[in-house]
């Protein structure tokens, strides 16, 4: 029943990790729609990212739909699971009289057995008095002990015939409740495989019509609607410019400063700049009058003058866009100066101007000396990888901050905490010899990298006189030997402090060596550097995290293995579970059948025997202490005992505790990781 309870919360780990990555995957999916619709607007693939973004959008929704689905999945596993343990509760006190019997009958049979080997003795011991003639009187003495132990013996054969009975009973009826139990588990655990599976198959049968509906859209998506497409949204009109006549001038009226001219207007009458309703019919060509008056000479040149400057000043700043071919606008302005005090004045210019494509805004006026802005500031992130330094100045002096290689866009400023990160990775090498714990050897070794974000190399490089990095080693006491990497660090030997160290960058040396790791791998979002490497203090078997025994028993026909384990919180500075435990051993003499408790795998090519267990830690059965056993039958034994070989690993903690502390300002601690693994951790018998 426990393994049942396993099971299915296993099930339910399973459905809701399968859950998160089908969210983000539709996260992911998702984001890219909207890259997609990011894209160019312009040319004629354009409409092309249309059909990108509306497929995409909707396999997104296919994977959303089947995370809901997952997620109703769960409540109804989770509510089985309360329900499965409400039955093994109920299970368990319905079965208690079982346990009580067999309790009776094993206590039984042991005084059952008891009282035969004195009825034995007793019967023995009459008869020998008998046959070496000793008197009457002791041999009655021995006689009475004889008839009672024999009523003794007869009692318990009695009450043994009743607890077996009893037994058989009680243990045929819970068997059968075990089973019903097993039954009722397995096939409600195929109902919810059967929900997951049609979950899953109604999904991809979704995505398989959004893949037909995004080929049948490019099926229908020729070449020639692209082009009209573009066509008609980026075309200039359908009509072509109609003639203009030459028209004579008349010398008389231009002499008096008045010109005229009759210009036919072959532009329709809705895309005209504007229009009259009270002008000629719409079959008539458009007539425009166009005047020009003088400017009356007793103004004076200076009012003149600052006319023209003011003209100029109102379209100075203007910029147009050029053009291939023509329409006919009429233009009318009117300035008043604005410096006469005396005189009033209006300059009246009717001319006719020939301008367009379509009228478009005006650009925003340019200016040569601006400054670029300064660099963006730092957007902080909590992970190493997600760093980037790229920025750029676009032509109209706007910031441009670029994206990172990592998962979140940022830039780094000198002004700003820079990010960094540390990990410390550990390894534990143990030989246990037999069960006893002093010939326990161990060594444990450390690694200690810190992790640098792409755009901290820029910083570096452009900054004459960068921070100097800084950092405290905490937990020193429990380092037997510290080794730092001479060319990056120093540190000072005259410290006194005997659980914490300081060290601080040469930080030419560090910007030179992250320069070269970026010229090799200019892709990447980090750059890894090895600082220093330590050995722990150990104290024999009390600083392994997995303490072992190991017991042979090899006969020319079997070979019986046996190895004891402990979970060792003690040797952890913040005791975790260790997982992905593999035992592995060589088992020679010709393995012809074997079994094991729990069920290994052996691997008849190499003659090796391998056990993978679950994760280990004071949670765990017997706070994580166990055996496992294994039988071999053998058809050229003798075996030969072999050395035994174990791997674990455990994540978020260390076994010597040593930590890091940053000093001074500049710098920050985004992450921090922790590890521990086994190197060569062997056992023998």
């Amino acid at each position: 029943m426990k393994h049942g309870q396993i099971s299915s919360k296993e099930l339910t780990d399973f459905i809701r990790e399968r859950s998160t990555i089908e969210e983000a995957y539709a996260r992911s999916m998702t984001k890219l729609a909207k890259s997609a619709g990011n894209f160019s607007q312009l040319g004629t693939f354009a409409p092309v990212w249309d059909v990108f973004k509306s497929s995409t959008e909707k396999l997104a929704s296919c994977h959303l739909e089947l995370v809901r689905k997952l997620q109703e999945l769960i409540k109804e596993v989770q509510k089985y699971v309360d329900e499965q343990a409400k039955a093994h509760k109920k299970t368990k006190e319905e079965v208690a009289s079982t346990l009580e019997a067999v309790q009776n009958i094993q206590t039984i049979s042991q005084a059952l057995q008891k009282s035969k080997e004195i009825y034995n003795a007793k019967t023995v011991e009459q008869e020998r008095l008998r046959k070496e003639g000793a008197t009457q009187r002791d041999v009655d003495k021995a006689g009475v002990k004889a008839k009672k132990a024999t009523e003794t013996y007869k009692s318990y054969v009695e009450k043994y015939a009743t607890a077996k009975s009893e037994f058989e009973q009680k243990m045929a009826e819970t068997a059968q409740k075990f089973q019903d139990i097993e039954e009722s588990h397995i096939l409600h655990m195929k109902e919810i495989i059967q929900s997951y599976s049609q979950s899953v198959d109604e999904t991809h049968i979704q995505i398989g019509e959004v893949h037909n509906e995004f080929v049948r859209n490019m099926e229908n998506t020729s070449v020639e609607s692209l082009i009209q497409k573009l066509s008609e949204s980026k075309g200039t009109g359908k009509e072509r410019p109609g003639p203009i006549e030459f028209e004579e001038c008349n010398a008389a009226v231009a002499t008096e400063g008045k010109l005229c001219h009759t210009v036919k207007d072959t532009a329709s009458r809705e895309n005209s700049f504007y229009s009259s309703s009270d002008s000629e019919d719409e079959d008539e060509p458009r007539k425009f009058h166009v005047e020009i008056k003088p400017v009356q000479p007793n103004n004076g040149t200076h009012q003149n003058r600052a006319t023209i400057d003011e003209l100029k000043a109102s379209i100075g700043n203007i910029i147009l866009s050029p053009s291939t071919s023509v329409r006919l606008y009429l233009l009318k302005e009117t300035n008043p100066p604005q410096n006469a005090a005396n005189h009033s004045r209006t300059i009246q210019a009717q001319t006719c101007c020939l301008c367009c494509s379509l009228v478009r805004p005006f650009s925003p006026p340019k200016t040569s000396n601006a400054s670029p802005p300064p660099t963006a500031p730092l957007a902080r992130a909590e992970s190493s990888s997600s760093l980037s330094s790229n920025a750029s100045v676009s032509a109209s002096n706007t910031p441009t901050v670029g994206t990172s290689r990592g998962p979140s866009p940022v830039t780094l400023a000198s002004q700003d905490a820079l990010p960094i990160a540390v990990a410390f990775t550990e390894s534990v090498n143990a030989y246990f010899k037999g069960a006893d714990p002093t010939k326990c050897i161990v060594k444990i070794t450390g690694d200690m990298t810190l992790s640098f974000p792409m755009g901290i190399i820029k910083v570096f490089t452009t900054n004459p006189s960068p921070a100097v990095l800084t950092f405290k080693l905490k937990n020193t006491s429990k380092l037997e030997q510290i080794l730092p990497n001479q060319q990056l660090l120093y540190s000072d030997p005259s410290q006194s402090d005997s659980n914490s160290k300081d060290f601080w960058f040469n930080m030419q040396a560090l910007t030179s060596y992250l320069r070269k790791a970026s010229d090799q791998n200019p892709s990447a979002s980090y750059y890894n550097v090895d600082i220093l490497k330590y050995q722990v203090l150990s104290n024999g078997i009390h600083s392994t995290p997995l303490n072992l025994a190991v017991y042979w028993k090899c006969s020319p026909s079997t070979t019986d293995l046996r190895v004891d384990y402990r979970y060792n919180p003690e040797s952890m500075a913040s005791p975790g579970p260790i997982s992905n435990v593999q035992i592995l051993v060589p088992v020679d003499g010709g393995v012809a059948n074997m079994q094991s408790l729990p069920t290994g795998i052996w691997n008849s090519e190499q003659n090796k025997f391998l056990w993978k267990l679950n994760d280990i830690s004071e949670k765990s059965d017997n706070e994580g202490a166990g055996s496992l056993r294994a039988k071999f039958e053998l058809s050229s034994g003798p075996s030969t005992p072999t050395t035994l070989a174990v791997q674990f690993m455990s994540e978020g903690s260390t076994l010597s505790g040593v930590d890091m502390e940053l000093q001074g300002t500049g710098y920050r601690l985004s992450l921090s990781k922790k590890r521990f693994a086994t190197g060569r951790y062997m056992a023998d018998c």
